[in-house]
């Protein structure tokens, strides 16, 4: 099983969402930095704090299926990371455009790790690493969850802030 194809891709792209994870938690502090209103520094910080359990249910998933945590650069998280940089550099301080375009920002990474959790927790189920797919779906469920809140905080006020300015 080890040497199967679909098992060196399952452990490929975990090493690669697990690159991501960390790379997302610096990139969220400098979102929420970058962000005007309380409330949406408040999500970003505790998106934070979520994705470094998520780094360590990584962590947990690798041990399961006796592979060790290790790092692959993730070009795409890296070119969403860069992209977010730029809406910072792009929008002015302060002004609810920018945070419409940091949500727009967060949401790409966010629809990004929806699209490789749901991913790894079938492969994971295939493989009867049920386990793994457990923690895998845990995941998955949270990312969505997050990428529920950012819309709804985009939809209640900030867009309707951002659509009055000058």
């Amino acid at each position: 099983m080890k040497n199967s194809p679909l098992h060196k891709f399952f452990v490929s792209a975990l090493k690669d969402i697990y690159y991501a994870e960390n790379a997302i938690i610096e990139a969220l502090e400098k979102m929420q930095e970058a962000a005007t209103t309380d409330e949406l520094k408040d999500a970003f910080e505790d998106h934070q704090l979520q994705t470094q359990k998520h780094v360590k249910r990584l962590e947990k998933v690798f041990k399961l299926i006796d592979e060790e945590p290790e790092k692959k650069e993730c070009k795409a998280i890296k070119g969403i990371i860069e992209e977010g940089e730029e809406v910072i550099k792009s929008t002015e301080e302060g002004s609810a455009t920018r945070d419409a375009a940091l949500i727009m920002a967060a949401q790409k990474v966010e629809h990004y790790e929806i699209a490789t959790y749901g991913g790894l927790a079938q492969l994971a189920i295939t493989m009867g690493h049920d386990k793994a797919a457990d923690l895998l779906e845990k995941t998955l469920q949270e990312e969505e969850d997050t990428d529920y809140l950012l819309t709804e905080i985009a939809e209640t006020s900030i867009n309707f802030d951002a659509e009055q300015e000058d």
